[in-house]
């Protein structure tokens, strides 16, 4: 029996590589398009020594109309598709927006055009919580409505959304849209972690980075919020547990078991965890302290967010392993095995 084919873009960033891994654990072959614009080549070899099996590889931009059809015409037999290629940081989304509109919106409309043409009708979408904006109640759920979203990001995410569900509407098209919290931690090999280029984006990072001492310090975005601490709330889930949702929306879409062509799942633990609990946690499980002090707010930044997961655990038959040890503790081996 032939294994089905996952086209991964994006596949050699962070969340990507974690799914490609995990996609070969579950007998899935692997394609991976990525632009480099925010990952290294190295990455492919650490898939295949962790995995024992190495994705074929195309270094292409998926705005580029030209090079992504001539992709389509190299690699056959596609059965479904895991879209991850996007930029991603919310603060140089607030300074460049035309960046983030031109990139996250060309490259899905282009794959869209590209798999009606080659009749491949799955696909997975890499959404995020920040499509409901900073909402009336918490947790959020699935059907908690879409406020304006605070950071051009996260337009692109509620656009992309809305694309995604009226092209399903069509039924040229089945699709998962996974909402998905703050991703953190790294592979237990610390072979595959989080690999920012330049300044980081993400709060992880900053602290494994001001931990290493290449940073003098770790800056916390505001402590005057309206949540216990002060820091704002988020939902951090292990970057392992996340890549098996995809899996495991892969094995959804291939078994057509998806509901009216579309369907969307948010991809957190249910816990919200504020920035100096994630601070506390570092320290406390991998005994060392760290240098931090108290900066002005971030643009873009809601106070509290984070999700009701019990549509994933039912519908999706996923559910979360890997606790907050895990995460602050994966992450600072990668951190130190790379010394990034």
């Amino acid at each position: 029996m032939n294994k089905k084919k996952i086209l991964v873009t994006g596949g050699l960033g962070f969340i990507g590589s974690h799914t490609t891994v995990e996609l070969f654990k579950a007998g899935y072959e692997v394609v991976i398009i990525d632009d480099l614009s925010n990952s290294q080549v190295f990455i492919l070899d650490n898939i295949e020594k962790i995995s024992g099996s190495k994705p074929s590889f195309y270094q292409l931009n998926m705005t580029d109309k030209k090079k992504l059809a001539e992709f389509f015409t190299k690699e056959k037999s596609i059965d479904s598709v895991i879209h991850f290629a996007a930029y991603k940081a919310v603060g140089e989304s607030m300074q460049k927006p035309l960046k983030y509109f031109m990139n996250n919106l060309y490259s899905l409309i282009n794959l869209l055009e590209r798999m009606e043409v080659n009749d491949i009708k799955n696909i997975v979408f890499s959404s995020s919580a920040t499509v409901y904006g900073e909402p009336d109640q918490l947790p959020v759920t699935e059907n908690t409505p879409f406020k304006p979203a605070l950071s051009a990001y996260g337009s692109t995410k509620q656009m992309g959304e809305d694309i995604l569900q009226k092209v399903a509407a069509t039924k040229v098209i089945d699709c998962i849209s996974l909402r998905y919290f703050n991703p953190v931690g790294a592979d237990s090999s610390a072979l595959l972690g989080e690999l920012p280029i330049g300044p980081p984006n993400n709060l992880m990072p900053f602290v494994t980075q001001a931990a290493a001492g290449i940073r003098e310090q770790l800056v916390v975005f505001g402590n005057d919020y309206k949540t216990p601490d002060g820091t704002c709330i988020r939902d951090y889930i292990h970057v392992t547990d996340l890549a098996k949702a995809h899996v495991k929306s892969c094995d959804r879409l291939l078994n057509n078991e998806v509901q009216n062509n579309y369907e969307v799942f948010n991809i957190g633990t249910g816990n919200g965890i504020s920035v100096l609990q994630i601070i506390e946690a570092f320290e406390k499980y991998n005994n060392i302290k760290l240098n931090y002090t108290i900066g002005k707010r971030r643009p873009g930044d809601a106070p509290e967010i984070y999700a009701d997961v019990s549509r994933a655990n039912k519908v999706l038959r996923w559910q979360t392993e890997l606790g907050l040890k895990e995460m602050v503790t994966s992450a600072w081996e990668w951190q130190k095995k790379n010394n990034l």
